[in-house]
This record gives structure tokens, C-alpha cells and sequence, in this order.
């Protein structure tokens, strides 16, 4: 296993504890670190007696016969001292290797560069975009709900015994998450086998490309089609990156159907400043003569996606009230919390609805096929069959308006990060809360746990939680714990921890401001003998210098997960420590853990070890 130091999204990971030293905190790097450098070292030079040995054994990669190797889904031999985690390391090289941020100052200005760059990638990898059409996909974008529409139509549709592959974006822990076989991740021993494959194409063939390797969401798409295909996948619901025209994921050619969930304001330097830009964005999937379903949209955005509908020569509909199924077979009942996954679910039914009618039944013409009326039509309800209702309740997807009950300690788990997103997560919240304050033996304490990242405006989305009414509102950086392991998963060299760490305390001023407590000053980092960034006061506020930190203050204890001897507890400011008495003398304490996904995911590494292994 390499030794690497792993940060997490937006600096998610972990800063090593270097003992007998007067603070916790090293110097804040800039870039990876040293001994992130050291493991890729040692993974380079594994991975070109990798590349030797697949020469031997193969023979020249030629482009023509890569497609063609036998292999199996039961067995995946390994070379003998490539790992898993070496792996991962290797992936994250891609985050910052300075041809993939080239790529990205070169195709922010010329964006058709991104689909040409991402077909040059494909061939080189052994894949061809034709081998794609066989995929059966299901292309999804949008804002809000994009991924759960996703889950919702995955589900029914395995549920009908198909075999079915899912791509989504960003893992909550582990990469494998991304690439879905019949539901699952994908195992180590198969991400692994898989990944020295492409990776090893591309590499031999970089040379006379430049130097070029595909940045890490691109790769991730590419090794995704290729596991798809290697699986031999009856289809395989692909959900988009951000946008849509120029998403890496837009090379499909052919989809069976293509859907769009909410869209709202976000990724604004990507995809624009307004609705009707975003809605542009987006409409860039639809297919000549592919029938695309969307849910309501506001009136600027549904204009705009009728134009590109019609432009594209491509169906479009308007997905119908989830209520209005409900006529024909009862109540609906969801797998999914949250009055907006109503019309999730509403556009998944539709898909795999459509999906079944083109696949099952093709020598018959449905509705949804006509290319005749270019206007967006409204999608009529139907009688969902029984496979279809169960799919809807046993859907499941982490992250997602999701509760765990831990004793005295529940967790709301919601990894909004945009407006819309944040409204519907407090919407959740609230009605839920409540409904189990109601049943409490005593008072209850409410904690908010929050970070955001990005450009996304983090001051607007606490706002929407005042009214929530938190006793205590903590905010940590995306680090899920402050000393040294080897979850390469969770890295990201993108931002400095000491960037990470002052747009905490920038957060936790704007509380302040909403709040109208007058006070200003930032929060200290509350670890014992700590290098503060700011002088400590009194206030219902906290900022922890990672997750775990951040997590174990709040339970005080009274978490069995987070006692586990496992989970290393370092020392709180004995000040810090006394705030904490209504955290210890309530009946049960309520956790909302929002604002970025990548916040979540982190909290999960601790609160469900199962995630990690």
C-alpha cells in the first residue's frame, strides 16, 4: 500500500500528526505533499514494469485488436505489486499533472476543444464511440436531482432482470462508487484490473500525443465505458458531469432516451450567469430523433430547451405530476425523503418507461418517437406495473436526505450545495426533525455541520438554515480526519489546506451577520495547543480543523461508532470542552451535515465504516 498523506474534495483528506510538536498543524501546503510526491514515485516506476509486462503479454496495443481481448468478470489476475490504493494514487495524479491543467486553461475559451480532446482520449484508450451505441445508455442531466433520478431508473430497471451499469459523479468515499455493475461498485480486484488496462493505453501512447493524459473525470468516463463494456451490461445509465453539450459524457451518440432533472444557477463560470445560458448548456445531449423527458422547468429555462429540442429535431416532454400515476395504481411510495424527489421520481418512471418500450417492443412506434410535432409536449401518465412501484420504494442513495440513527445521535445527511438544492435540504430537515423531537424523552439539541466549496455562494445557503433554529453551528474543512492513513479515495491537490481553512471561518462570520449578533470575528480552530487563526470567543459557534475532529466534539461520546478505538480523538481546548454541556445533558442530539457532498461523504467514512472497505 503507498504511503500517501490523502486530502479529500476541495482538501478532503487527512494532515499528518507530527508528534512532540507544540501544535497539530504543519506548515499549510500549497500543493501535494512531499510524501504524496514519494508514493507516486514509487507508483510510476510500478507502473512502467506494469506497462512492460502487458507488452510482453499482449503484444503492440494496437487500436484495432484492444477491443477484441478475451476476458473474464469472474477471475482478474494481478500484477504482482499493484494494488488497489496504488491505483487511486495514480488517478489522483490526474487531478493536477500539468498537461490536464493545460487542458482546461485551453478549452475554457474554446469549448468544442473538450468533446474533440475527449474522442482523441477514447481511441487511444482501445474504445471507438461506435462500440458505445451498443451500450443501451440512458443520459441524464441537470441541476438538483440528476443522480437520483438516475438511481430511481437504474432500480427499475434491474428490477425487470436486466443487467445494468451506472455512472454517476462525485463517490461519497470510495471511487468504485462512480461505476455501478447491477447497482453495486464495482469490486477493487475489477476497478483495478481495469484501470491498469486504460491506464496503461494511454500512457504508452502519450508520447506521441504530446504528453497529453485525460484529466481525472475524463478518465473515469472513459474506464466507465470500458467496464460497461467489458461487463457485457444490458444498458447503462449515464449521468452527466456538469452541463451537457460539452460534458465529457456528450460523445454518446446514440442514446435509447435522455431526461433533464431541475435546473437552477450553478457552475456559473462553466455554463453561464442565467437560466436560459444553463438550459442551453443542458439541451445539448438531445439526439436527432431521441426521445428526451423533462421535468417542470421555470419558464425561461423550458423555453430555451424547446428551441434546442427543436433545433436538435429531437421529442421533447414534460414529465407529469407524480400524483397524476397515482390515479391509476394508489399512493406512490419513494425510497427517497424529500418532497422534490417526487418529480425525480416522475422523470425516472418516464425514462424507464421509454426505455422498455424501445428495447422490448421495437418494431412498434410509441408517442414518444414522433419527430413530426417540434413543440414540448406534455408526457401523458401511466399505470406503473408492479415492478415499478417497488423500485421506487427500494431505491436507495446515500447522501441524499439520508438519516442515521446512532443512539441518542441522529444524523441528517444532505449534500446540497446550490440554492434550490439547500431550500429543498431545509424543507427535509424541519419536517422531519420535528416529527422526531415529537417522540423524544427530553430536549433535544439541534447541531449544524456545514462546509461548501467552490464558487458556490455559501453565505446565501446558510441563510436558508437560520430558520432551522440550530443550538450550534460547526463548520470543518472537507479533511476527514487529521491524521495520517491511506484513503487515497478522498484526495483532491486542488486547494491549500489554509485556503480550506479560512473559508471555514468565513463561514462562520456570515452565521454571525445572519444571525445579527454583531459579532464578526472569526472562530479559533479548537484543538489543544493549536496554531489559531484567530483569538478565541464565546459564541454558538465552532470551526474544527477536520470531520472526525468535528464529529467527536458534537457526540461527546455518546456515538459507539465514533469511540471505536479506531477513530484516534485528539485534544479539545478544556474551554471548548466546557460549551459542550447541552450537548451532554440533552435526550438526544439532531445532526444536519450539508453543503457539500464531499462533506458528507467524509462524515460517512466515520459514521458507516461498512463504506470504507
Amino acid at each position: 500500500m503507498c504511503n500517501c498523506v490523502p486530502r479529500t474534495e476541495a482538501g478532503r483528506g487527512v494532515i499528518r500528526v507530527r508528534k512532540r510538536t507544540s501544535h497539530i498543524w504543519p506548515q499549510l501546503p500549497v500543493t501535494a505533499p512531499r510524501t504524496m510526491v514519494a508514493c507516486m514515485l514509487r507508483v510510476w516506476q510500478r507502473g512502467f514494469v506494469f506497462a512492460a509486462r502487458l507488452r510482453r503479454r499482449d503484444g503492440p496495443l494496437s487500436l484495432a485488436a484492444v477491443s477484441h481481448r478475451p476476458y473474464s468478470t469472474r477471475t482478474a489476475p494481478q500484477t504482482p505489486g499493484m494494488e488497489y490504493q496504488d491505483a487511486i494514487c495514480t488517478l489522483n495524479t490526474l487531478q493536477t499533472n500539468a498537461s490536464a491543467l493545460e487542458q482546461v486553461r485551453r478549452e475554457r475559451s474554446h469549448p468544442q476543444l473538450q468533446l474533440q480532446a475527449m474522442r482523441g482520449f477514447l481511441e487511444r484508450a482501445g474504445l471507438t464511440v461506435e462500440e458505445l451505441d451498443h451500450l443501451n445508455i440512458i443520459h441524464v442531466t441537470g441541476t438538483k436531482g440528476k443522480g437520483s433520478t438516475c438511481a430511481f431508473t437504474e432500480h427499475i430497471l434491474r428490477r425487470y432482470g436486466f443487467r445494468t451499469g451506472f455512472y454517476s459523479s462525485p463517490h461519497l468515499v470510495q471511487v468504485r462508487e462512480r461505476i455501478r455493475i447491477n447497482g453495486r461498485p464495482i469490486g477493487k480486484e475489477l476497478f483495478t484490473k481495469y484501470f491498469w488496462q486504460i491506464y496503461g493505453r494511454l500512457d504508452e501512447t502519450k508520447d506521441a500525443h504530446g504528453g497529453t493524459m485525460p484529466a481525472y473525470f475524463r478518465f473515469l468516463t472513459i474506464l466507465a465505458f470500458h467496464v460497461f463494456l467489458q461487463e457485457k451490461v444490458d444498458l447503462a445509465v449515464i449521468e452527466v458531469g456538469i452541463g451537457g453539450a460539452y460534458d465529457c459524457t456528450n460523445i454518446i451518440r446514440r442514446p435509447w432516451v435522455c431526461g433533464i432533472s431541475s435546473l437552477g444557477i450553478d457552475h456559473t463560470q462553466i455554463l453561464g450567469d442565467t437560466i436560459e445560458k444553463i438550459a442551453w448548456q443542458k439541451g445539448g445531449i438531445f439526439k436527432l430523433g431521441v426521445p428526451a423527458f423533462t421535468v417542470k422547468q421555470p419558464d425561461d429555462a423550458m423555453g430555451m430547451l424547446g428551441s434546442r429540442a427543436n433545433e436538435m429535431k429531437c421529442p421533447l416532454w414534460v414529465c407529469p405530476e407524480l400524483e397524476e400515476y397515482q390515479a391509476h395504481c394508489g399512493p406512490l411510495h419513494l425510497g427517497l425523503a424529500g418532497q422534490h424527489q417526487r418529480s425525480n421520481a416522475s422523470l425516472a418512471l418516464q425514462l424507464s418507461h421509454t426505455w422498455l418500450q424501445r428495447r422490448c417492443l421495437p418494431d412498434q412506434r410509441f408517442p414518444s418517437d414522433s419527430v413530426v410535432n417540434t413543440a414540448v409536449q406534455q408526457a401523458l401518465p401511466f399505470k406503473p406495473s408492479p415492478i415499478m412501484t417497488k423500485g421506487l420504494a427500494d431505491t436507495e442513495w446515500p447522501g441524499r436526505n439520508q438519516m442515521l440513527k446512532h443512539g441518542a445521535v441522529t444524523y441528517f445527511l444532505d449534500g446540497a450545495h446550490t440554492m434550490r438544492s439547500m431550500q429543498a435540504c431545509v424543507h427535509w430537515f424541519r419536517e422531519t426533525a420535528v416529527q422526531h423531537e415529537r417522540k423524544a424523552s427530553g430536549p433535544v439539541v439541534r447541531v449544524l455541520l456545514f462546509n461548501a466549496t467552490g464558487e458556490r455562494d455559501s453565505a446565501a445557503m446558510l441563510k436558508l438554515l437560520v430558520p432551522c433554529r440550530f443550538d450550534f453551528a460547526v463548520f470543518c474543512p472537507n479533511i476527514t480526519e487529521a491524521i495520517a492513513s491511506c484513503n487515497a479515495d478522498q484526495q483532491n491537490f486542488n486547494v491549500s489546506v489554509e485556503h480550506m481553512l479560512t473559508r471555514c471561518l468565513d463561514n462562520e462570520k456570515s452565521w454571525h451577520l445572519h444571525n445579527s449578533t454583531g459579532h464578526t470575528k472569526g472562530a479559533p480552530l479548537l484543538i489543544e495547543n493549536s496554531l489559531g487563526l484567530a483569538p478565541e470567543k464565546r459564541a454558538d459557534t465552532l470551526v474544527f480543523p477536520c470531520i472526525l475532529s468535528a464529529l467527536q466534539w458534537i457526540t461527546q461520546g455518546r456515538d459507539s461508532v465514533l469511540a471505536d478505538p479506531a477513530e484516534r480523538e485528539l485534544p479539545v481546548k478544556p474551554s471548548v470542552m466546557a460549551r459542550a454541556a447541552p450537548l451532554c445533558n440533552a435526550a438526544e442530539v439532531h445532526v444536519l451535515v450539508t453543503g457539500s457532498l464531499h462533506l458528507v461523504g467524509g462524515a460517512l467514512k466515520h459514521l458507516d465504516p461498512a463504506s470504507s472497505k
